[in-house]
């Protein structure tokens, strides 16, 4: 099928035609192009300028010269070694119990279809219309005070992990995922005598590795750039995160060192959606068009 667009091949066909399309891409490609790699192009230079050349107005375009101890002063300065490590393992403690909990929540409501379980899954989907600032108080008064175990939880990277399991989104997505996957795989496996666990294990793990890229990405990424939350729960700057330690220190450091600072935090993310952005992709697409 011909695909549809705002020009028709004859009049692409015509020398006036050409001419406005390659304007209007080239207008359009440019302007996305200053949008969105911009600002990373004006952190990743401001890291390399003089502290005077970097306040001075008006700014440089290009840095008059190029100064790449900044970024290891500010490795240094500011630990980013340990915010590193604290921010990793915060990270990936959340992925793992997201993996653990939000996969047995979206199989059961797919496949094992409990009573009321549109209902629940409802009221899951429910929560993503309110605004998470609303929900930071009553979540810190539980984090100070764990009903029943009556537990204080700042300064514990529980406080970071236990409120990311419940990401109704990632459910609602592994859901989608587990819906389009065949009635009769799972049927065959039940004739063979596989339990309810077995099958998740061996027959839609395997298949559902897209979709598990992609809540893995989504718990890491959204564990990395958080920031009110690790502030609040996390006071002692020994187990701060990087956006958090970064903060703390940004009134005593020069601004190049700064900005190269956050340049560093910004890597790590950036590396991970390059590397998995076809898998980011097909995962996001994959339940919509078997659904």
């Amino acid at each position: 099928m011909r695909a549809r667009t705002l020009i028709s091949p004859a009049q692409l066909g015509r020398r006036r035609g050409k001419i406005l399309y390659w304007t209007v891409f080239g207008v359009t490609m440019t302007l996305f192009t200053l949008v969105f790699l911009g600002p990373l192009y004006w952190m990743v230079t401001g890291g390399l300028k003089t502290t005077a050349e970097i306040v001075q107005s008006p700014p440089t375009l290009v840095p008059d010269s190029v100064h790449p101890k900044n970024y290891q002063d500010a490795w240094n300065v500011m630990d980013l070694a340990k915010l590193l490590f604290n921010t990793l393992y915060y990270a990936f403690g959340a992925l793992a119990f997201q993996l653990v909990l939000d996969v047995a929540a979206a199989y059961s409501l797919s496949k094992l279809r409990p009573l009321f379980g549109n209902v629940i899954l409802g009221m899951m989907l429910a929560t993503l219309m309110i605004p998470a600032t609303v929900l930071v108080v009553p979540q810190y008064l539980t984090v100070l005070d764990v009903p029943i175990f009556e537990r204080n939880l700042l300064n514990s990277p529980w406080a970071i992990w236990l409120p990311s399991v419940t990401n109704a989104f990632n459910i609602f997505l592994l859901k989608r995922f587990f819906d389009s996957i065949p009635r009769e795989l799972l049927d065959a496996a039940s004739i063979d005598g596989a339990s309810a666990l077995r099958t998740l294990r061996s027959v839609v793990l395997p298949i559902s590795r897209p979709i598990l890229g992609v809540v893995s990405i989504f718990a890491v990424v959204g564990v990395w750039k958080d920031f009110l939350w690790p502030m609040l729960t996390l006071p002692d700057p020994a187990k701060q995160t990087l956006n958090v330690g970064i903060y703390s220190l940004s009134n005593g450091v020069p601004q190049n060192q700064l900005i190269a600072a956050l340049t560093i935090a910004s890597v790590p993310t950036l590396i991970l959606f390059l590397l998995f952005q076809r898998n980011i992709m097909s995962g996001l697409t994959a339940g919509g068009l078997k659904g």
